[in-house]
Formats: structure tokens, sequence, C-alpha cells
């Protein structure tokens, strides 16, 4: 007869429930929290560095880096104000092309080649072109990426970094 009253007294006790309840759920409800939150700071990001690659890319399409000779260095110097909050300035790869038409322009991304201690050993080319010309303009960042719960990561190249890039085309105005 006690024991019966223990059984029923434990099968109605509640104290607890929600401690167990959250450990059971805590763990997949932070590891969501987690994965949104890195999705949103990787995106914003990009979302930055579009905004800069078209911004910068104004200099290209009035004339005034063609007129100036700015040099890469000169033009990564111009943007890095706008972005050094969330970039760092040195490891952002400049690449501007320019092309006969649009349809010879290379939008692809590109493939990054690496040196034995992991820097990029791509030669990146400054060639803003004249007026008329078609122009685009490359901002390649890798930004690291912090591996996530249950496996999630965004990272897209083999050093655990995600490879981002703005990119601007456009044919340059006319120009004195």
């Amino acid at each position: 007869m006690r024991r019966l009253a223990h059984l029923s007294r434990f099968r109605t006790a509640c104290h607890g429930a929600t401690a167990v309840e959250f450990a059971l759920i805590g763990p997949v409800f932070l590891a969501l929290l987690i994965a949104v939150l890195q999705v949103g700071i990787v995106f914003f990001a990009e979302q930055a560095l579009q905004s800069a690659a078209v911004a910068a890319s104004r200099l290209v399409l009035t004339g005034q880096a063609q007129s100036s000779s700015m040099t890469q260095a000169q033009f990564l110097n111009a943007i890095c104000p706008s972005v050094q909050s969330l970039f760092t300035c040195s490891d952002i790869m400049i690449d501007v092309q320019n092309y006969s038409s649009f349809s010879t322009a290379n939008y692809s991304t590109p493939t990054l080649t690496y040196d034995a201690q992991g820097n990029v050993t791509n030669q990146w080319s400054f060639a803003p072109g004249t007026a008329g010309s078609i122009v685009i303009v490359r901002f390649i960042y890798q930004w690291p990426v912090i591996g996530g719960p249950l496996g999630f990561s965004l990272s897209n190249l083999s050093s655990g970094k995600r490879l981002m890039m703005g990119v601007s085309a456009f044919r340059v105005e006319p120009y004195s």
C-alpha cells in the first residue's frame, strides 16, 4: 500500500519538468540560433562587399581612375574607409579587367591558388580601360567562418573560409 502511494506521487510530480524539457530542446535551439546568426552575418558581409564594389566602380565608370592614373593600391585605398569596419583592407583582392563586349567578359568566380604558407598567389590585373570599354570590377575576399554546431558550416574553400565576391559590370562613360 505504501509503495502504491509513492508510485502515484511520483507519477503526478511535475517539479523539474521544465528543466528536463529545456535540457532536451535547448541544444537544438541554441544550434539553430547560432546558425541563423552566422548566416545573417555572412549575408550582411557579402552585401557590404558588393556595395563597396559598386561604389568603387564609379571611379572607373566616370573616368576618375583613368584620368588620375590610379594604381590598384590607390583604388583599394579609395574604398578602404567604407569597408574597414567589416574587412581587413589588405586582404581584399581587386581584379579590374576591360573587354570589348559584354559577351567576352569574365564574370566567373576565380579559382584561388595558394603557396605553401596558405597565401593566395593569384595575380590580379588592374586595367580600367578607356571610354566606351566594358569593365568588370571584382572584389574578392576570404571571410573567416566559425564552424557551427551539428556540423553546420558556410565555408566554400578548403581552408575553411568562405570566398566572397562583389562584382560590377559596366561600360565606361565618355570622359575628357
